[in-house]
């Protein structure tokens, strides 16, 4: 059983890696170049043109290795569905912002329509075809958990947004979000493979996926992930959540992505108490310290040190 699990990281890892000096170059051909804010660090300002949209990469490396191992891990489909599902919405976002040139993609109504579609989707399956509760697991307890009845459905919609749009506002730093996450993936990785509890091919994939995709993405990245990748990495993250029935470990191993959403919660809400004031120099939180003085590298590594170390604790919590 093990072999599995080495061969989805390395399956995963070749895929993306390889793939990448095809797909960026293509992507390029498209001229599927990002937009910076001109109000963002002017130091972003050089990235201008830089590739989007290359979160296609690890979209196809975790569905081909998902799919080779689903029919003995079926627990494993309801999570590439939420990873494949808001990984589309946000292809469909960067297809049209960078391609079709339409600036603001989707509109936000058009965008939450096809995540409540999604999340609906993965709710239903989730009550009617597996046996995995909607309880929660209470970290740092002796197997007790919280079930709120009636409340569990809005409860997981509530988790699986907030969670798919944390990981969408630490997308903004060369490598962060994909930094971020790989360490959330080895985290579930380690439970999955400890409690045998099914979803293990997928949970290596994106650790594997991420691996090879960070070859390209970390500063000074060649390729960024868009929204494809972010919201994809998003619903991975809450899909695992609930298959491990851990949905409040997300406070603690995405406490990066909780303090992003934060950060910009607290701005505006701010901006708009105070008459125009900013409680930080930037939002989300990874723009404040760069604006600080602190470099790229830095930010991402202090925010996936962070993470690494939230995830051993969270290690200890179960």
């Amino acid at each position: 059983m093990g072999k599995v699990y080495v061969m989805a990281v390395l399956l995963s890892f070749f895929i993306s890696a390889l793939l990448g000096p095809v797909v960026i170059p293509f992507l390029r051909w498209l001229k599927c170049g990002q937009t910076v804010r001109d109000d963002g660090p002017k130091t972003h300002l050089k990235k201008s043109g830089t590739p989007t949209m290359g979160g296609i990469l690890i979209l196809f490396s975790v569905a081909v290795t998902t799919l080779l191992f689903v029919e003995d891990y079926p627990k494993a489909a309801p999570v590439l569905f939420l990873t494949v599902g808001f990984g589309l919405i946000g292809l469909l976002d960067d297809y049209i912002k960078v391609v079709c040139r339409r600036s603001m993609g989707l509109s936000p109504w058009q965008k939450l329509l096809g995540q409540l579609i999604v999340t609906g989707s993965f709710a239903w399956f989730m009550t009617q075809y597996t046996d995995v509760g909607l309880a929660m697991k209470l970290p740092f307890t002796a197997d007790r958990y919280l079930d709120f009845g009636i409340w569990n459905v809005p409860i997981l919609f509530f988790i699986v947004l907030g969670t798919t749009n944390g990981t969408n506002f630490t997308d903004g730093l060369d490598g962060l979000a994909g930094s971020v996450t790989l360490m959330i993936a080895v985290f579930f990785s380690v439970v999955a493979i400890g409690t045998s509890a099914g979803i293990e091919p997928i949970t290596c994939a994106v650790a594997g996926a991420l691996a090879g995709f960070l070859l390209f993405n970390v500063y000074p990245a060649e390729v960024f992930m868009g929204d494809t990748g972010s919201l994809a990495l998003g619903g991975f993250v809450a899909g695992c959540s609930y298959m491990l029935q851990m949905p409040l470990f997300i406070a603690i191993v995405g406490v990066v992505y909780f303090a992003e959403v934060v950060s910009v919660i607290l701005q505006v809400g701010y901006f708009k108490i105070s008459g125009g004031r900013r409680l930080f120099k930037m939002a989300p939180l990874h723009h404040h310290f760069e604006l600080c003085g602190l470099s790229e590298t830095r930010i991402m590594a202090l925010f996936t040190i962070i993470t690494a170390l939230m995830c051993l604790i969270a290690l200890q919590g179960l």
